[in-house]
């Protein structure tokens, strides 16, 4: 089967603590990986952005501890700051995970826990939350 590699996004909200932020990638990538049927022989790598106000914990050392650890494990993890834009949607991680899956897919994006409406056009009743 030909593969191709995709970029799967997902954004969650998420209050500044550290229990909160392992939370929120917990549950984003769960299930992000789920929805994409994604193992960790398939993603390449998985970069955050996370804006100002979250500075409780790095969302890649989150993901590390967290329950999906075993997914991503042994792909590059990056972070970077959220741009501050006049207007922008405090407290969200925003994730674009990197991956092989079968050519001719359709990525699922997951968007959650208030997440939603950065990209309504994306949502979708099996990626909603």
């Amino acid at each position: 089967m030909m593969e191709r590699l995709y970029g799967i996004r997902g954004a969650v909200g998420c209050k500044n603590t550290a229990d909160a932020i392992l939370t929120a990638v917990d549950r984003l990538c769960s299930r992000l990986f789920a929805a994409n049927s994604l193992s960790a022989d398939k993603i390449v790598s998985i970069q955050w952005t996370i804006t100002p106000d979250l500075t409780a914990m790095n969302p890649a050392t989150a993901l590390r501890r967290s329950s999906a650890a075993s997914v991503a494990a042994g792909c590059a993890l990056f972070c970077a700051a959220e741009p501050v834009i006049a207007g922008g949607t405090p407290g969200m991680l925003r994730v674009l995970v990197t991956a092989y899956l079968p050519a001719g897919s359709r990525p699922v994006p997951v968007y959650i826990d208030g997440a939603e409406k950065l990209r309504p056009d994306l949502v979708s009743p099996e990626s909603a939350g």
